[in-house]
């Protein structure tokens, strides 16, 4: 895998079987050695997105698959927003996207790499994050709208003693309680804890990608 810098904050959510394509150049094609422009943009009300790991990578490697178990270094992605372990075991600078915001990142890659994946938290959440899965690179440009993701590592108690973001920062302390055990599409907030739904909650998608050849 060849491991390129973070996008800052907010991401996207989807990997190969839930990324939906809305522009005409993703057609399946080997890439080409070239640099890439993407742009994140948090398309939520409420949620604010912790900064991403961004990848380009070959189709042996994946960050996550829908179904599977969430490995520890994700789950402590989705569940603290910390991608330091993510990016050891596959380098990243690290800020906040707020809602209607976009951040754009340089990536490059070769014909050994036509693959992308970027995962990050949303913040106001137990183990919810957006994130992509080998997504293939276009030949010049391609969009993708994307849905938020629950690792199924923590329970989703929404209790405010184990949510990092706003409104409660309590970061590092996980629930307890048996979660789901797999990764799946959240059902976002629900408000029964100290997360107010009308306030964080979301309908899918969460986050707009798009993916630009510019060399």
């Amino acid at each position: 895998m060849k491991l390129f810098t973070s996008l800052c904050a907010l991401g996207l959510a989807a990997t190969a079987v839930a990324l939906t394509s809305t522009t005409a150049d993703s057609a399946p094609t080997a890439a080409v050695n070239g640099v890439f422009e993407v742009t994140i943009t948090n398309i939520t009300r409420g949620q604010i997105f912790a900064p991403a790991l961004l990848a380009t990578h070959n189709n042996s490697a994946s960050v996550f698959t829908p179904g599977g178990v969430a490995s520890s270094d994700l789950a402590t992605l989705a569940e603290d927003g910390d991608t330091s372990l993510l990016l050891a075991s596959l380098a990243l600078d690290a800020n906040v996207l707020d809602p209607g915001m976009s951040e754009t990142i340089l990536i490059t890659s070769d014909v050994a790499h036509p693959f992308i994946s970027v995962a990050g938290m949303m913040v106001s959440t137990n183990d919810t994050f957006y994130g992509a899965d080998s997504a293939l690179l276009p030949l010049r440009y391609d969009q993708h709208m994307v849905p938020a993701w629950d690792a199924g590592s923590e329970a989703n108690s929404e209790d405010c003693a184990f949510i990092p973001g706003p409104p409660c920062g309590m970061g590092g302390v996980h629930d307890a309680a048996v979660a789901e055990g797999f990764i799946h599409i959240s059902n976002g907030i629900h408000g029964k804890g100290g997360v107010a739904a009308d306030e964080y909650d979301w309908r899918n998608p969460v986050a707009r990608v798009t993916v630009q050849r510019i060399m």
